[in-house]
């Protein structure tokens, strides 16, 4: 028989996209019959339960059972969706997205041939809204020059990696390496794939292991989105060293080298130079890849809205990492 599967999604005010996820659970190649889906709620205040509650009317041949998650934080939600879970394997994912037909067949698979301890896919970004802006963010999302070479978003062949998005795993690792830090507001998933390596366990990407991803709307909500991670990152950093990786001590740095050179230019009028030098060079590459983008996709706007949202990226995760480092210096975070 195929494993049952419990499918763990947290959740809050969730209305414009959990219809589009269920459906897409819905039509896995799965069997329906061996799946249950745990939807944990942080007390949305939108319609998200009443879109729920609709579908669940409309598939009742579906099992969807929707947890209370009083404390509103995602690790809470992921581990009281675990402890519910009746299947031997736990298929975790975003209310923000939307799993290929053959997502959850094709992690059973991995899983089943032994490929790792955690398996996972690739991210399609696409924009949250269809307007310049929103195309920007999706694309600057998955380029190189916004994320660097984080597989699950800019892609590459099967492969050993250091965290996927979401994941599948066997219930009993969790006996085994312990359930989401729930201290850790962002990154938690980054720090539970850390365990699983530290424990001797493996993390698979698989590029056929598809879900589209709908990134933020607008400059705001990314500024939010990458303050968080650039925040909880540095408390991972705190807390393991061992975590950090290249393309996250880029942004700090490039942050603590401008205000270097700002404040060697108020001494040293002539340092000015070195400050505009880089901010010049920093501009032409972030142009440089979208024109490209643009000029590959027939998108021309990308030229404007890229360069804008890989800035505040960058920025907002670069502060916030330092601003992080500096007050949590010292604060336990097991």
């Amino acid at each position: 028989m195929m494993p049952k599967v419990s499918v763990v999604v947290p959740c809050f005010n969730e209305q414009d996209t959990i219809t589009l996820l269920l459906d897409a659970i819905y039509r896995q190649t799965y069997p329906r019959e061996n799946m249950e889906v745990l939807i944990i709620d942080g007390h949305s205040t939108d319609e998200t339960h009443l879109r729920i509650a609709d579908f669940q009317k409309k598939h009742p041949e579906l099992a969807i059972t929707i947890i209370d998650n009083p404390k509103r934080i995602i690790p809470a939600a992921l581990n009281k969706g675990i402890k519910a879970a009746t299947g031997e394997i736990i298929v975790r994912m975003d209310a923000h997205s939307i799993p290929y037909p053959d997502y959850i067949e094709r992690c059973v698979s991995n899983l089943q041939e032994k490929k790792a301890e955690n398996v996972g896919g690739i991210w399609e970004i696409k924009s949250g809204i269809d307007n310049w802006i929103g195309r920007g963010i999706a694309r600057a999302s998955s380029h190189p020059f916004g994320v660097g070479d984080a597989r699950y978003r800019v892609g590459g062949k099967a492969q050993f990696v250091e965290t996927v998005p979401f994941g599948s795993f066997y219930k009993s690792l969790f006996d085994k390496v312990g359930l989401f830090n729930e201290k850790l507001l962002t990154n938690e998933d980054y720090e539970f794939n850390q365990r699983i390596r530290q424990s001797g366990g493996r993390i698979w990407f698989d590029p056929s292991i598809k879900s589209i991803y709908f990134s933020r709307k607008n400059y705001g909500e990314l500024a939010k989105q990458y303050w968080r991670y650039g925040y909880w990152k540095a408390i991972m950093l705190l807390k393991d060293p061992r975590s950090l990786r290249w393309r996250q001590a880029i942004p700090p740095l490039f942050v603590i080298s401008l205000v270097f050179w700002i404040i060697l230019s108020i001494f040293y009028q002539k340092t000015l130079i070195l400050l505009i030098g880089e901010i010049t060079v920093y501009l032409f590459l972030l142009l440089f890849a979208a024109a490209n983008e643009a000029k590959k996709s027939k998108d021309y706007s990308l030229i404007f809205g890229m360069p804008v949202a890989m800035m505040v990226m960058h920025t907002c995760w670069g502060i916030a990492f330092l601003w992080s480092l500096f007050t949590n210096y010292g604060k336990s975070t097991h």
